[in-house]
């Protein structure tokens, strides 16, 4: 009975092999692609979000940097306001205390002062004062370390409490 096998029975079972691997090629092919396809996409988003932490970084140091430029605009308004009122105290303390004799020329001596003052907040500013300290600091060095270290004490022994 061997003998009545059926040959196309025998053909089939022969190309079956054939086509599974040619299914699994096809299959391993097409998961490549689906993975190639996603590690695109990953890519593609990952660039995406790598593009918008960048611009999100740069929009918040733009307003940083704007609310600092604000900040320093409106202190400069402020040293010109406080500059403006020494000017004005100058000159009250000039109209209103007695201009002979030793009081005369202490309050004169003071609106002076006062007035000077005014005059250089109003025309450098915190930006000037700032500049112009740096300039003493670097001309005269030791006084300064000096007059810091005895900045330094004072406040250290105002903040201090007493037992």
């Amino acid at each position: 009975m061997a003998s009545m096998t059926n040959p196309t029975m025998k053909n089939r079972n022969e190309d079956r092999p054939g086509q599974v691997g040619q299914y699994a090629s096809e299959t391993a092919e097409r998961a490549k692609d689906a993975a190639s396809s996603i590690g695109e996409k990953a890519k593609d988003a990952a660039s995406n979000l790598g593009e918008k932490a960048k611009d999100a970084a740069c929009s918040v140091a733009h307003k940083a940097e704007d609310a600092a430029s604000f900040v320093g605009q409106k202190a400069e308004d402020a040293a010109g306001a406080v500059g403006s009122g020494l000017q004005s105290l100058g000159h009250t303390l000039r109209e209103k205390t007695p201009q002979g004799g030793m009081m005369g020329e202490a309050s004169s001596a003071v609106a002076q002062t006062l007035e000077s003052t005014g005059r250089y907040l109003q025309e450098e500013g915190f930006k000037g004062m700032s500049e112009d300290l740096t300039s003493l600091i670097r001309r005269n060095p030791i006084p300064a370390l000096l007059a810091g270290i005895g900045v330094g004490f004072l406040i250290a022994k105002a903040t201090t409490s007493r037992s």
